[in-house]
């Protein structure tokens, strides 16, 4: 090789191999004291891409688990409220069957009934019970509904049984006959708003029929709006629709008798409770036809028209991945125990303590619907989340098979670079040296 003075290629090439070795050490040094293999989009563009798009995944998931824990404790409050409204109702029940014993007095009864009003307060204070500042229970987050109104259906008669029947010919589910006889008296009680309306006649030729106009007749005498009609209808099959619209039907699809309220709809218009008593010319209960006449329990609750106000727990990593709980109205007058006017559930005799008596089972499976639906929804944002939890600890992994460094490996790469740097500043102070020989020749 000529000996020159101007380039020293042996110390250029060195250079050259020291700044690699330095480059080679800086990103060996970022990729140990970061814990990365890739760093940035140059160290590995599509799997630089494809982690970034793994981690806004991560985050969206541990958002969606902690929306749906926040969800879970929501819900928590709400099932609070209901439960001690479920409390109060059960000490309720217990209340108005004290009260339609006569071994009180009307002085008890009205004691009685203080009790009472204050209890129905406390089932509207529970009502009103907020999460961060959001009303719950009061009927202002229930789902789209369409009015409807109260509909009780009786499926221990007879499945011949029409609206137009006669009492005496009324007959059992298993076509046995209820023994009701013409000098028989008929003592039929509902509440509507609060208020307890009750009507008693002799059994001799009326009709079911016969039996509802009755009821109403004495409603309206007393006072009572024309909307509290009664009416009666023996259904093949459908007893009417539900606040989805939906028909409900029978539980085993037979025909039912089933007696509705008036055709306004809607909370102002329900009947809350419905009684209906046989005695005999003695004055003896007739137990067994009773059995059957009162069980007329509530197949479509009364409820006003209203848009979807639903709650929505997003629950998910996209548009649209979310959970709707609508929680209906628990408020004591949706609970038919107590009117728009104030007026609450009366127990001031025995015949209303009777009445009230169905009123408040009405009330707490009312209460009781809620509260599988809140408990549903809780038993289903569990499951949510510990999904979301094994879906992001999953994602994570994958993550950091593409991000993540091997340690070991970078630091062997580290000490091998490191090497690789010194070796070559020891060479490049060589080979600066190495031209130093041609002034040899100029001596």
């Amino acid at each position: 090789m000529a000996m020159v003075v101007k380039n020293n290629m042996s110390a250029i090439s060195t250079l050259n191999t020291l700044n690699k070795n330095s480059s080679a050490l800086a990103k060996s040094l970022q990729k140990v004291s970061s814990g990365m293999k890739i760093n940035g989009a140059a160290d590995d563009a599509s799997g630089y891409a494809i982690s970034e798009r793994m981690r806004v995944q991560i985050r969206g998931l541990d958002q969606a688990n902690a929306n749906t824990q926040n969800g879970s404790s929501m819900m928590k409050v709400a099932e609070g409220a209901v439960s001690s409204t479920v409390d109060i109702l059960k000490t309720l029940k217990e209340k108005v069957i004290n009260a339609a014993n006569d071994t009180n007095t009307d002085s008890d009864r009205q004691t009685i009934q203080k009790e009472l009003n204050q209890s129905i307060d406390q089932i509207n204070d529970n009502a009103n019970v907020t999460f961060n500042g959001k009303y719950l229970v009061d009927g202002s987050h229930n789902k789209k509904i369409q009015e409807t109104s109260t509909h009780l259906t009786n499926q221990s008669l007879s499945t011949n049984t029409s609206a137009t029947s006669a009492l005496k010919d009324l007959a059992d589910r298993n076509n046995n006959a209820l023994n009701i006889h013409e000098n028989d008296s008929v003592t039929i009680s509902y509440v509507k708003q609060g208020k307890t309306y009750t009507t008693t006649f002799k059994v001799e030729s009326n009709t079911l029929t016969d039996m509802v106009n009755k009821a109403t007749a004495a409603a309206k005498a007393a006072g009572g709006a024309t909307t509290a009609d009664l009416k009666i209808a023996n259904a093949t099959s459908a007893i009417g629709k539900d606040s989805s619209g939906n028909t409900v039907y029978t539980a085993d699809g037979t025909s039912a008798i089933t007696i509705s309220s008036g055709t306004k709809g809607g909370v102002d218009d329900q009947i809350s409770g419905l009684t209906i008593s046989i005695t005999d010319s003695d004055g003896n209960i007739n137990k067994s036809a009773n059995a059957v006449l009162d069980n007329f329990n509530e197949s479509i609750r009364a409820e006003n028209a209203g848009p979807d106000n639903s709650i929505v727990l997003q629950v998910g990593t996209k548009a649209n991945q979310a959970i709707k709980v609508g929680l209906s109205d628990m408020r004591s007058e949706a609970l038919g125990l107590s009117g728009s006017d104030g007026t609450k559930l009366n127990i001031s005799t025995q015949v209303k303590a009777n009445a009230a008596i169905n009123v408040l089972d009405n009330a707490v499976q009312k209460a009781l619907d809620q509260q599988t639906t809140i408990g549903s929804i809780e038993s289903r944002l569990e499951y949510t989340s510990s999904n979301l939890t094994t879906a992001s600890e999953n994602v994570q992994a994958a993550e950091s098979t593409i991000r993540d460094a091997d340690m070991a490996k970078e630091m062997t790469n580290y000490t091998k670079n490191n090497v690789l740097l010194q070796a070559a500043q020891s060479m490049l102070a060589q080979a600066n040296q190495s031209s130093s020989s041609v002034l040899s020749l100029l001596q």
